[in-house]
């Protein structure tokens, strides 16, 4: 029983380890804004699991699992702005790299 229980407690950790947050996002999030088409890429993903994604013009935005696309540095977003990533990816906003 006590090597059964060291066990688990051991291979716990490792599995939680190979688990990369950055395979919940898409890789890349394309948004239209005054007729501009933008492609925002995913930067970093914060301990919150808040992500940010950035693009040329020194724009970003910002979205969680469970939230909505938000403009950093004021408003804006243009077609992405209030959507979640669900909504992004079935409007084909949202791009990943894995199959």
């Amino acid at each position: 029983m006590a090597a059964t229980c060291l066990s688990l407690s051991l291979s716990a950790p490792r599995a939680y380890a190979q688990h990369d947050i950055f395979d919940d996002f898409p890789f890349v999030i394309s948004c239209e804004n005054k007729g501009t088409h933008h492609a925002y890429y995913l930067s970093r993903v914060t301990k919150d699991g808040t992500a940010t994604y950035v693009a040329s013009d020194k724009i970003a935005g910002t979205i969680s699992l469970d939230g909505h696309a938000k403009a950093v540095g004021g408003p804006g977003g243009g077609s992405c702005a209030g959507k979640t990533l669900e909504q992004l990816r079935a409007a084909g906003q949202a791009h990943s790299l894995k199959p």
